[in-house]
């Protein structure tokens, strides 16, 4: 286990848990913390025997965004998304779990976005609240958030500062699983588990595909998905069609 005080990272297996330590604020990020995410982000994807990872804030709370008292104080102020070094440029190569209690609000929106999937507690809450502040969004929200739920409801939130709840998120296809309050950490975990049981690299190119595909058209897309597909079809395609064959797998049973 890494423990920076700000920032906790410890694994279970092959998932990666990374904890924003800092309740006293809402587990804001301060420029500190930031660059330890960013980092922690980075070893995870590249540690060979790491899967999926999962982002947490510990006290009850994701992220409240960004710590407004060092931009209030003057301190240089990075766009998370757009400068290579913020906690929510890199596109990794495995995927990453939002487990969301508590606020996800302005820039802990954005890092909720930049996962692959966010696990929401009933009162969970998400919301642009950096609005009433006339600070604006660098964290990707606005590119990620629009094509996640619609323009529509995406710019009800941009333009409002509306809050979401956690059953709202679900609904809205804003996060992906609805669990008790206090259950959002534990549900993470076991659905990076289940993830990390997969193979590996046809899970990871389809990923890829998925994600690379926004700017591209049709034809340019399926040629992508077929060249990220070669190493998975010479790979694992074989030995997993092999499993089914046998009979893994068959009328609901495990693979």
């Amino acid at each position: 286990m890494v423990d920076t005080r700000k920032l906790l990272v410890e694994t279970d297996g092959p998932v990666t848990i990374i904890t924003i330590n800092r309740p006293e604020v809402r587990n804001a990020l301060d420029n500190e913390t930031a660059a330890a995410l960013t980092q922690a982000l980075r070893a995870f994807d590249a540690a060979e025997n790491q899967a999926v990872a999962v982002l947490t804030g510990a006290g009850g709370h994701f992220c409240a965004g960004a710590d407004l008292k060092e931009l209030a104080e003057g301190r240089e102020y990075k766009p998370w998304a757009g400068d290579p070094d913020g906690p929510c440029h890199d596109v990794l190569s495995k995927p990453v779990i939002a487990a969301v209690a508590g606020y996800a609000c302005a820039g802990g929106l954005g890092l909720a976005l930049r996962c692959d999937l966010r696990v929401a507690e009933e009162s969970s809450t998400f919301a642009v609240l950096s609005r009433r502040w006339g600070v604006p969004m660098s964290d990707g929200t606005t590119v990620r958030l629009p094509r996640l739920v619609g323009a529509g409801r995406a710019l009800d939130m941009l333009l409002t500062a509306r809050k979401i709840s956690g059953a709202e998120a679900v609904a809205i296809g804003l996060a992906d699983r609805l669990v008790p309050t206090g259950e959002a950490r534990n549900a993470a975990i076991a659905l990076a588990r289940e993830i990390a049981g997969f193979p590996q690299i046809a899970m990871r190119s389809d990923r890829l595909s998925a994600i690379r595909q926004w700017n591209l058209s049709e034809d340019e897309a399926v040629q992508l998905e077929t060249r990220l597909s070669i190493e998975a079809r010479q790979k694992e395609a074989q030995s997993g069609a092999a499993r089914f064959a046998s009979g893994a797998g068959r009328h609901g049973g495990m693979i």
